[in-house]
């Protein structure tokens, strides 16, 4: 009997402390907000872009239906000092709570991030328990990360949706730009041997036309969000653009291209030919000689022939070796643009200094203060690339094309 009534207080007890609806939310009272931008005024004051989520006008466009015809998404401003003040001073003009459990995005305007950087930026972001350190970062290149966040967007109706997807399926699919969140930011601004670098994003047509409903209408937009660059970071702040051939070189070496097509010169014609990339693997191998680090990297590329311009017979063994030589020579040109140009702008963005750090301890401990101005822009960088051809297509031997 005594034990029962134990049982029974103990159990009674329990339910008293589980009270789950303490921390209760109404979705009514809730301003979901999918993105924010950052930006400076003239007198220097922080900008907070917030992009927040009309319900009403998404439900039915994400089930198939029609929706509302009302904006998907309503976006408010607010100025401060700092990062808290200013995101706080925005709920002057919300009509409800700020939630950011769905900001899956943060844009920093270009001229924010070349006069001060991130430092302070990722430093607060960091400390707020309500922001995702999942959230992707990206530079609005050549515009306010206001204008980027007004533009409306076909396709998916949240534009904060269409430029993460974007990011994405570029990375995927071309491997020239790839997508960093602030989790990793901070971890490669916090490394003393790697630089930060972020995809820029750029407003194609008009800003003003962009903000318009009729954006979205229209079966040709006349304003569209794309991903143009990388840009690259030194001491948190943004120096120098990374574009084409140079960006995806930059990829290679962090290992970052998943599906690419490389065209390559062949048979005395440019770009004749199309290698479709489908793995590649790249290291980069650290060495200290006579006190003087070096990096190696080498790269090992699997792919097929998509596209040839020039007759050749393809079940030539041979042909298929000289071939693999042009590939190889094309993609070790675009690691060697991408070594350069970082060499140039004094930052070490592929983490050689973290490797070398890793490798030789106490050799880095000479190196590391001087690390990014004098050691790495002499650093010497050999690129090897061993890239194999797995298939040739249906239509091997193509002695003459149509």
């Amino acid at each position: 009997m005594k034990r029962k009534t134990l049982i029974l207080t103990l159990h009674l007890t329990l339910c008293v402390l589980l009270a789950g609806c303490w921390s209760q939310k109404e979705l009514t009272d809730l301003a979901i907000i999918s993105a924010m931008g950052l930006d400076l005024n003239d007198k220097g004051e922080y900008v907070s872009t917030l992009q927040v989520i009309n319900p009403a006008n998404v439900a039915g466009g994400l089930q198939g239906g029609g929706g509302s015809e009302g904006p998907p998404v309503t976006v408010y401003t607010a100025t401060g000092d700092n990062i808290i003040e200013v995101n706080q001073r925005a709920s002057n003009q919300l009509p409800r709570r700020r939630y950011y459990a769905h900001t899956n995005l943060l844009v920093i305007g270009e001229e924010l991030a070349r006069k001060e950087g991130i430092d302070l930026i990722l430093d607060a972001f960091e400390r707020n328990p309500e922001f995702r350190m999942t959230a992707v970062l990206i530079i609005a290149q050549d515009a306010k990360a206001a204008d980027l966040l007004r533009v409306m967007t076909p396709v998916d109706k949240i534009p904060a949706n269409k430029i993460i997807k974007n990011l994405r399926f570029t990375e995927e699919q071309w491997g020239e730009f790839f997508t960093l969140n602030l989790q990793n930011a901070i971890k490669d601004y916090t490394t003393t041997g790697k630089s930060p670098v972020i995809t820029g994003f750029s407003i194609q047509g008009s800003p003003e036309q962009g903000k318009k409903l009729e954006n979205i209408q229209d079966s040709d937009p006349e304003t569209t969000l794309s991903a143009s660059s990388l840009g690259i970071f030194k001491d948190g702040k943004l120096i120098n653009w990374l574009e084409g051939k140079t960006a995806r070189g930059t990829g290679w070496i962090l290992n970052k291209v998943k599906n690419t097509g490389v065209s390559f010169n062949w048979e005395d014609k440019m770009d004749a030919a199309v290698y479709q990339l489908i793995r590649e693997q790249t290291k980069s191998i650290p060495k200290i000689k006579k006190g003087k680090p070096q990096i190696t990297i080498e790269v090992k590329a699997e792919g097929n022939i998509m596209e040839l311009r020039v007759p050749s017979d393809l079940t030539d063994p041979l042909l298929l070796l000289k071939m693999e030589k042009e590939i190889e020579k094309t993609i070790r040109e675009e690691l060697t643009l991408a070594v350069e140009e970082a060499k140039k702008s004094k930052s070490d963005i592929f983490g050689f200094g973290e490797a070398i750090h890793q490798s030789y301890p106490k050799e880095w401990k000479k190196l590391k203060e001087e690390w990014h101005d004098v050691h790495f822009p002499e650093l010497a960088v050999d690129v090897k690339v061993d890239a194999y051809i797995r298939r040739t297509g249906l239509r091997n031997n193509v002695n003459e094309l149509p």
